[in-house]
């Protein structure tokens, strides 16, 4: 489940949690719904033959929340999880390319504590037109999403004008999401 670095490392911390209370073993125990001996078990970071809900219990009970994290190679499981959205970005980015426009990608952003990045910003110096464009491989909330996309194009601007000396009379914005089964059934459903 977790290293053995990690498993001890829990275990101190659910006893720091449980002293902190003034709590016994069994009190946690009775707490979390397991016995005393789960939670000694706990505690000296033997976690092999416990599940992950009787861990959040027993976590839960401490006011903690436990957070789980899968590794795998290093960065490349980012990378794994991003293919989806490089993928639509690359077919994306050569259409204005393609007529002339200058594209930046992944422009990044840190401005009066808001922080990201702009996939796509791309400039028509004869019209002096900046395009945001946002890629989404998938749409998780259509609210947070067009939050964010609000805060690009305020910002887009400035970023044009500070980092690649871009002056624009007009700007345009675009969300660009690839259609997949999920996105399909959002826009179908049946209106009431």
């Amino acid at each position: 489940m977790l290293g053995r670095m990690d498993e001890r490392r829990l275990g101190l911390v659910v006893r720091a949690l449980r002293r902190r209370r003034g709590w016994r073993q069994l009190d946690l125990g009775r707490a979390s719904g397991v016995s005393q001996s789960t939670v000694s078990e706990i505690e000296r970071g033997y976690l092999d033959s416990l599940s992950l809900r009787t861990i959040k219990a027993v976590t839960n009970a401490l006011d903690g929340r436990l957070v789980t994290e899968v590794r795998w190679r290093g960065g490349q499981l980012d990378r794994l999880l991003d293919e989806g959205h490089a993928s639509l970005a690359s077919e994306v980015v050569g259409i204005p390319a393609g007529l002339g426009w200058q594209v930046a990608v992944e422009v990044s952003y840190s401005r009066f504590g808001e922080r990201g990045s702009i996939d796509i910003l791309a400039w028509h110096a004869l019209s002096r037109t900046l395009l945001v464009v946002e890629i989404k491989s998938e749409l998780a909330s259509i609210e947070a999403t067009l939050r964010k996309l609000d805060e690009k194009e305020r910002l887009a601007a400035v970023i044009a004008r500070e980092r690649f000396g871009w002056q624009p009379l007009a700007m345009g914005v675009m969300l660009i999401v690839r259609e997949g089964p999920t996105d399909r059934a959002l826009h179908t459903r049946p209106r009431r």
